[in-house]
C-alpha cells in the first residue's frame, strides 16, 4: 500500500525547499509557443471527500465541462493562458479563481516545474500552490464539470506512471492511472503531475519535455 501525504506545515516547508533548488530549463527552448500556465493546488482531505482520508494531502484536479470548445470533457488541472502583461504565476491564480472559485495570493505558491510543450502551440508552466485549510471550492460550471480531490499518494503507485509509444510519435508517453475515477491521465496533465511527484515527492531532479501527448491531445 502507498504511504499518505499529511496535509501539515511541515510538507507544505518540504515542498517549497525542493522547489527552491529547482533547476528550471532555459525559456528559449520553446521561442514560438505561447505561454499558459496551470495550478497544481494542494488541498487538505476533509470528512465527507470522496478519496483518501481526512488529514490527508490532495491535489486538485478538474474535468472539463463537455462543452467547451478546447479539450471539452478532459481531466486537466485548473489553468489556461497567459494573458498580456501577466506572468504565469499570476495567470495560474487568476484561472484557480475563475475555474473553482479558490482566490490564493502570491504568498500561497510555494514554486514552478519545467515548462511543457504541446503539440498545439503553447508552452505551460505548472504553479505549485498551498490551499489554506477550510477553502471551499466553487467551480464555475460552464468550464468544470466535476471537481476532484485526488490524494498525493496516488502519485507514487508501484503502476505509476505507465510508458507506451504510439505509431505517430517516435517520443515516449506517459499515463498515470486514477483508479478511483477508473481512467488513466494523459499527456500534458500526466507530465506535469509526474514531475512533480519526482521533484517535490522524491526529491529527483526528472525532465519531462521530451514526453510526447496522446493524438487526441494534439489539437
Amino acid at each position: 500500500m502507498t504511504e499518505s501525504f499529511v496535509y501539515s506545515d511541515a510538507l507544505r516547508a518540504l515542498i517549497a525547499e525542493r522547489l527552491s533548488r529547482f533547476t528550471h530549463l532555459p525559456p528559449a527552448e520553446f521561442a514560438g509557443l505561447k505561454p499558459a500556465a496551470v495550478a497544481i493546488a494542494i488541498v487538505g482531505l476533509e470528512t465527507g471527500d470522496s478519496f483518501g482520508s481526512p488529514g490527508e494531502a490532495a491535489f486538485l484536479l478538474t474535468r472539463r465541462a463537455p462543452r467547451l470548445r478546447a479539450h471539452g470533457g478532459q481531466y486537466a488541472l485548473p489553468g489556461g493562458r497567459v494573458d498580456a502583461g501577466e506572468s504565469a504565476v499570476e495567470a495560474a491564480l487568476r484561472e484557480l479563481e475563475e475555474e473553482i472559485g479558490i482566490h490564493l495570493g502570491p504568498d500561497a505558491v510555494l514554486g514552478t516545474l519545467d515548462d511543457y510543450p504541446t503539440r498545439s502551440g503553447y508552452h505551460i508552466t505548472p504553479v505549485v500552490a498551498w490551499v489554506p485549510a477550510g477553502t471551499q471550492a466553487r467551480p464555475n460550471r460552464a468550464e468544470v464539470a466535476h471537481l476532484y480531490r485526488i490524494p498525493l499518494a496516488v502519485l507514487r503507485r508501484p503502476d505509476s506512471p505507465e510508458y507506451f509509444s504510439i505509431p505517430e510519435s517516435d517520443r515516449p508517453l506517459i499515463r498515470l492511472p486514477m483508479p478511483m475515477l477508473h481512467t488513466e491521465i494523459n499527456a500534458p496533465t500526466a507530465v506535469m503531475l509526474f514531475q512533480f511527484r519526482e521533484v517535490a515527492l522524491e526529491d529527483r531532479l526528472t525532465r519531462v519535455s521530451h514526453f510526447d501527448q496522446p493524438v487526441f491531445a494534439w489539437r
